[in-house]
């Protein structure tokens, strides 16, 4: 079985981008903006297993000019194993996560 802590990451990685392509096509940019998680949550439904392909869905619940409210849903043969939401805001230079992978 896969632990919460590994279904936490994945579900707040997959938000993340979800919200920062979300802000792109919103306001028409040409790349996603660095995007932070202000806050999530996760609900772990049944046992994750760890020898099947994972599915991982995200719905824009609301939009803002620079943060997005996330629903999440993680899958494993047909089952919901995990349910998630989160809030993730675009961040400017000058930010300390600003571009933190680059």
């Amino acid at each position: 079985m896969i632990n919460g802590g590994i279904i936490g990451t994945l579900l707040d990685c997959h938000g993340n981008w979800t919200a920062a392509i979300a802000i792109m096509e919103a306001q028409g940019l040409e790349e996603p903006p660095c995007t932070v998680t202000a806050s999530y949550s996760v609900k772990l439904r049944r046992p994750t297993p760890k020898d099947c392909e994972l599915v991982i869905t995200s719905q824009v619940k609301e939009l803002k000019d620079d943060r997005a409210e996330i629903e999440l849903l993680l899958e494993a043969n047909g089952k919901v194993c995990a349910t998630g939401s989160g809030l993730f805001v675009a961040v400017k230079e000058g930010h300390p996560a600003y571009h933190r992978w680059n």
